[in-house]
């Protein structure tokens, strides 16, 4: 594996450990482009294009998620680090508990995280469905939303149980996600979300 570090490339021990610190900060030494949003998943490096449609679905959400609840409790593309394999997230849209607060290093904790949207793009969709998915699962995310531009469905796991979400709920734009039943507690109108 080839590492930067301080502006020269070695090649790393296999028993180097990196951080999701470490990553972070190689990442902005790099430079995310312009229109680019970086997570880390799995210890996995991946950089998605924000496009109009995915922004306008994650502002349509925050706005209806501004009608119940205060904004700073609504957070967008700001890290949270998950349970597993470094886990350094930037969801598109997240819901933190009243009260909340940051880490000595400035991170939310995912312990107090409510609810989970993710607006798929379509080269790290797998991560939505999969990884993330189950991350949030361990982390105990009450709900999290897989929002698809590309089918015009949205999926809804709730009530995680044993660090797993039980069998999903599926709508297609248009018909509301009731999220009452969880800390969200409103119903996504899901009308005006665009397909890509």
């Amino acid at each position: 594996m080839t590492v930067v570090d301080d502006d020269r490339i070695h090649m790393a021990d296999s028993n180097d450990e990196r951080t999701l610190d470490d990553m972070f900060e190689a990442l902005e030494r790099m430079g995310v482009p312009e229109g680019y949003k970086a997570e880390i998943v799995g210890g996995h490096i991946f950089m998605s294009p924000q496009r109009d449609t995915h922004w306008d679905i994650i502002l349509d959400i925050v706005e209806q998620l501004r009608t119940k609840h205060p904004r700073k409790r609504i957070k967008s593309d700001v890290r949270i680090d998950y349970p597993g394999h470094l886990n350094g997230f930037a969801t598109d849209v997240t819901l933190v508990a009243e009260g909340a607060t940051r880490d000595d290093k400035g991170l939310w904790h995912y312990q107090d995280v409510e609810f989970v949207a993710e607006v798929i793009s379509r080269s790290t969709s797998m991560n939505d469905y999969g990884p993330k998915k189950d991350a949030y699962a361990a982390a105990g995310v009450p709900a999290y939303l897989i929002v698809n531009p590309y089918t015009g469905k949205c999926v809804l796991h709730t009530t995680p149980k044993d660090g797993a979400y039980p069998e999903p709920e599926r709508f297609g734009f248009g018909k509301p996600v009731d999220l009452t039943d969880t800390p969200v507690g409103l119903v996504l109108d899901t009308t005006d979300f665009p397909r890509d």
